[in-house]
């Protein structure tokens, strides 16, 4: 089953892509206003996702020692394109290997060594995999950043409003990060729907609170930087999003898709 990410998924992945080592569930909490425990949760599952699939050191081999890096670009058969890449991982000096959707130099190896003999000595390797050379050269630097259209847009709190799924009848089901000063917090769902805050046809599927899902009834009280799931019938959405939201930010409601 695809794991669908959300906006809040979407900002932690950026997060950790820009400075995973120095970069805390606390910290990425703070600029989503969520909690840490939150954050936790959702990495856990991003991982066992297989979305993110591990975390690994940038090093500049030229300063380790003066180590060379190379990229050779090769073309292998289409259909041996998977088990040549692993063959080629298995070679010593090999750091890296993408295997790209396409006819020609479809293969891409990163390999470092110690002089240019190393290196040949890698090319050698690969040519006796049956793994044509097209191209060599040597990498002076490589530039890594994250994924611009996972972070931060500069739009209001209301970026933590998320468009789930659009369900087959046309119903829309939508996740809001709720803000402290909302008219929902600290009110229960019966006294929500009793003074009109909430109408009696948004319902609530869910409640992410502290990296764990609450199953809401008519007693549970609603609190500040919940995530809620919500599925607003009959109710236009900007007025079943609004009560999620301080008064500031309803006049701005921005609905991730």
């Amino acid at each position: 089953m695809t794991y669908r990410l959300d906006e809040i998924d979407r900002r932690i992945i950026h997060a950790l892509m820009e400075d995973a080592r120095n970069t805390s569930a606390p910290m990425i909490a703070e600029g989503l206003n969520v909690s840490a425990g939150t954050v936790r949760n959702r990495i856990d599952r991003i991982e066992e996702a297989g979305i993110i699939q591990g975390y690994t050191a940038t090093i500049d081999f030229e300063r380790a020692g003066g180590r060379l890096t190379s990229l050779y670009m090769c073309t292998v058969p289409a259909a041996e394109r998977e088990r040549l890449a692993l063959a080629a991982r298995s070679i010593s000096g090999v750091i890296n290997v993408r295997v790209l959707m396409a006819g020609r130099r479809d293969l891409q190896v990163v390999a470092v060594g110690n002089d240019t003999e190393d290196l040949r000595e890698i090319a050698r390797s690969l040519s006796e995999l049956d793994i044509r050379i097209e191209d060599e050269e040597l990498v002076q630097t490589e530039i890594r950043s994250p994924y611009a259209s996972f972070g931060a847009d500069g739009t209001d709190r209301s970026s933590g409003t998320t468009r789930l799924v659009t369900l087959g009848d046309g119903t829309d089901i939508f996740e809001v990060a709720v803000s402290d000063g909302a008219p929902v917090v600290d009110a229960s769902l019966n006294e929500l729907r009793a003074d009109g805050t909430l109408p009696e046809q948004v319902v609530l599927t869910s409640i992410e609170r502290d990296g764990t899902i609450v199953r809401p009834d008519d007693e549970t009280v609603i609190r500040a930087d919940d995530i809620v799931t919500l599925i607003p019938r009959d109710v236009p959405e900007e007025e079943a999003l609004s009560a999620f939201l301080h008064p500031d930010e309803t006049d701005n409601i921005g609905i991730r898709t």
